[in-house]
């Protein structure tokens, strides 16, 4: 399998980490949608990161249902059983999205809209959206402690901790970490995990440590 997509996205990394927590290989090449926007759609029309090109050349995207498929193929799955411990990973992980999504409208709104044009209504509703999703995530996770190990973290881990060291990365004027203890401390042990650092933010490739042997 192939990942497209820079790991200074969330969602590419989302599914770069999730791919080697699931004991699946796959190779992983960082094309921008912006500086290398030909490249991507000789691969993808779409442009859309991450995109996934599956063995037979099936070419799939949106990071959700990446995952969907891979979980069919997992060696470990990320996702519990338990239909009451799942409801309760799903309503983490819808939060985390939530967090992503509004965290990215508002850095395209503040990096590629010249600021005359820049629509505070706007912003404004769009940041409080997001403090609502980090506010309840910290209090979903402060509820139920995330597993932290490799070994026993859930989608529901890793899409918090993208999500939350993301913002914290790109927005840190509105997410003072001191406001959200529970995901600043989740966030940075989940980033010393051999997943994590093997998908570090940024314009990388990543190398699971195993393929890297």
């Amino acid at each position: 399998m192939l990942l497209i997509g820079m790991l200074d996205s969330p969602y590419v990394r989302r599914v770069a980490i999730s791919l080697q927590l699931q004991g699946l290989r796959f190779e992983h090449r960082p094309l921008s949608v912006f500086r290398t926007f030909e490249e991507f759609r000789a691969i993808n029309p779409v442009v859309k990161a991450p995109t996934l090109v599956c063995e037979d050349g099936t070419v799939l995207m949106d990071s959700s249902l990446i995952l969907e498929y891979t979980q069919a193929l997992a060696v470990r799955s990320l996702m519990p059983r338990d239909p009451a411990m799942l409801k309760t990973d799903l309503r983490v992980i819808g939060l985390g999205l939530a967090a992503c999504d509004k965290s990215v409208q508002l850095i395209y709104e503040r990096t590629l809209r010249p600021p005359e044009k820049q629509h505070q209504p706007w912003v404004d509703r769009v940041s409080g959206q997001m403090l609502a999703a980090f506010t309840d995530l910290e209090a979903e996770v402060g509820r139920r402690p995330l597993a932290v190990s490799a070994a026993q973290m859930t989608q529901a881990g890793v899409t918090t901790a993208i999500s939350w060291h993301f913002a914290q990365l790109m927005l840190p004027q509105l997410l003072p970490a001191a406001q959200f203890p529970v995901l600043a401390a989740f966030s940075a042990q989940a980033e010393t995990l051999a997943a994590f650092r093997a998908a570090a933010h940024g314009d990388g490739r990543c190398v699971p440590p195993k393929m890297a042997q």
